[in-house]
């Protein structure tokens, strides 16, 4: 029964790694950007989640709009038709494991919905709230 447990909190580990490091990555960055920071919530990935801008091609938008309040559901891009597979890492295990692509995804998408590209805290915020749910 040990080495059952031992094994999965090891598997848990490696998984968890390359967010974890992005994470801490991007809290060097927003204590940068933001002296007085004092960590990522969760909460205030929730509402830069699903609070709602004029984003790309004058439309509004939030990031609920294609993913769905629902993390662990498939949701579909508004602008192209194609179907997203659940962002949450708990219906998708492979979610956030390519931090290349994390980066990338988060540059674009709060381009989409936010017209800019979001701060260290943002990213952290959502990613967050993203592992969370």
């Amino acid at each position: 029964m040990k080495k059952i447990v031992l094994c999965a909190i090891l598997t848990a580990t490696i998984f968890a790694a390359p967010i974890d490091d992005f994470l801490k990555k991007l809290k060097i960055e927003a204590k940068k950007e933001n002296p007085n920071f004092k960590g990522f919530s969760a909460k205030r990935g929730e509402k830069i989640f699903t609070s709602y801008h004029i984003g790309k091609k004058g439309k509004k938008v939030a990031c609920i709009s294609c993913h769905t309040k629902n993390l662990k559901s498939y949701g579909e891009n508004i602008f192209t038709g194609k179907e997203i597979t659940p962002l949450s890492p708990k219906a998708n295990p492979k979610r956030l494991q390519d931090i290349k692509k994390v980066k990338k995804w988060l540059r674009r998408n709060f381009k989409d919905v936010y017209k800019r590209e979001g701060t260290a805290q943002e990213k952290g915020d959502v990613l967050v709230y993203i592992l969370n749910n």
